[in-house]
């Protein structure tokens, strides 16, 4: 075992997941605790509902096209394939992008008009969903190529920045929800145009394009399809409880549920997107050169360190919420602090889905990942309302153990992490015990 860590770099990669996780981590609970001394729990539910909708455009109509570049990179032979697949996966994600901006403006003008709503709200949201696709387009690559140090300064940088400008500008003009969209804009350009300029590919001047066999644009658009119906549940799953909040009860108990949801998922996502970063591209590459027993291996270590994480984050966070709510909210927003167990149950269970199912990622088999997630999809959609219905802030923190639950016992069932399979997903024959 310890052989194949180190064979694989994944110790290196291990320090730079780590730091890009824990620099973004410290960033944002920094951020959230001087941002909700700054800012009401209302005008903090103006900016969660309208980061939601940002969200929804990076994952439903970018992140599809993003991933599939990620899968599809360690197969490349090349710097000219690996040209060609940047290439296709830029410009399918710049006119899905623009797609977004549009249907967000477009939403903006008749939600402004039928209420009196400020317009330029929904035209800051445009913008930072633009400067947020290309960070993660880029982020993301990276971590595809495992260039995980590149990767984490370009993350940590802009997690750092997004916090620091937005309570700058909160401070000088007033705690309105546009400072602080403007302040994650300014970051996100600056962070950007910088790891940009850092990681530009030498060019080949005038010289011919190589012929490139492989149709990479048809690769690209069989891997992203499922995906797209799966970002939008995912983003149900993860987001459309506040806009449930926000319907059913008022903004500030949308401002009050965010923020605890904000510290509480953050903590658990940071430390399986640690593990992700290590493990996923490497379990990518095993399977692609049909190494099965190393990437099996790889796959359990993985499940079960996201399962320790998790057994160890919600232990603690049951002995120490109210001491964590007083040091992560200012004193308005503490009274949250009886919804973080739920929450994290619901956020562990997440992650171990996640994992569970790189099986089917890894074969490609995005049709089948998405029956998981429409699973806890429409065990979100009927489980949120009732629960916030009948028990008001702390229902939709108890929906959360519900529907994840739902979701990664259907993906375990679906990808069967405990069978090693070869890379056509039929079950590997074991030569030694074959020819005995």
């Amino acid at each position: 075992m310890f052989g194949l860590l180190k064979e694989r770099r994944l110790f290196g990669d291990a320090f730079w997941a780590l730091f890009g996780q824990l620099g973004s981590a410290v960033a944002l609970l920094a951020g959230t605790r001087i941002l909700t001394e700054l800012v009401t729990p209302s005008v903090y539910g103006q900016i969660a509902l309208l980061s939601g909708f940002v969200a929804l455009g990076v994952s439903l109509f970018s992140y599809p096209f993003i991933c599939a570049g990620m899968r599809i990179l360690p197969e490349c032979q090349s710097k000219q394939e690996r040209a060609v697949l940047y290439r296709i996966v830029t410009g399918l994600t710049a006119r899905s992008t623009a797609l977004a901006i549009g249907l967000l403006m477009s939403g903006g003008a008749v939600y402004g008009y039928l209420t009196h709503a400020d317009i330029w709200l929904f035209v800051f949201a445009g913008i930072l969903l633009a400067v947020t696709v290309q960070r993660e387009m880029g982020i993301q690559l990276l971590i595809g190529e495992r260039r995980q140090r590149g990767a984490s300064l370009w993350q940590t940088s802009d997690s750092i920045m997004r916090p620091l400008l937005a309570i700058s500008l909160v401070w000088w003009l007033g705690g309105k929800a546009e400072w602080v969209l403007l302040g994650y804009i300014l970051a996100s350009i600056t962070s950007n145009a910088v790891w940009s300029l850092v990681h530009r590919e030498k060019t080949d001047g005038g010289k011919r394009r190589p012929i490139i066999s492989r149709n990479f644009k048809k690769e690209v658009w069989v891997y992203a399809l499922p995906l797209i119906p799966m970002e939008l549940i995912f983003w149900v799953n993860g987001l459309g409880d506040r806009y449930v909040i926000g319907y059913l009860m008022t903004a500030a108990d949308v401002g009050l549920y965010a923020a605890t949801y904000t510290i509480v998922n953050e903590a658990f996502n940071r430390s399986a997107m640690v593990l992700l970063r290590i493990f996923q591209p490497v379990y990518f590459q095993s399977f692609s050169l049909n190494r099965i027993k190393e990437g099996f291996t790889l796959l359990w270590l993985w499940i079960g360190c996201v399962f320790a994480l998790g057994v160890i984050g919600v232990s603690l966070l049951l002995m120490t919420k109210d001491w964590v709510a007083s040091w992560a909210f200012a004193k308005s927003y503490q009274s949250a602090a009886a919804l973080m167990p739920a929450i994290a149950v619901g956020s562990a269970l997440h992650a171990l889905g996640t994992v569970v199912a790189q099986p089917l990622l890894a074969d490609k088999r995005t049709r089948s990942f998405l029956i998981g997630r429409v699973c806890g999809t429409i065990a979100a959609v009927i489980s949120i309302p009732l629960m916030v219905k009948q028990f008001g802030l702390p229902g939709a923190a108890l929906a959360n153990p519900i529907y994840y639950g739902v979701e990664a016992s259907v993906l375990a069932m679906l990808a069967k992490p405990w069978r090693m399979t070869s890379i056509d997903n039929k079950p590997a024959i074991d030569h030694c015990s074959a020819t005995a």
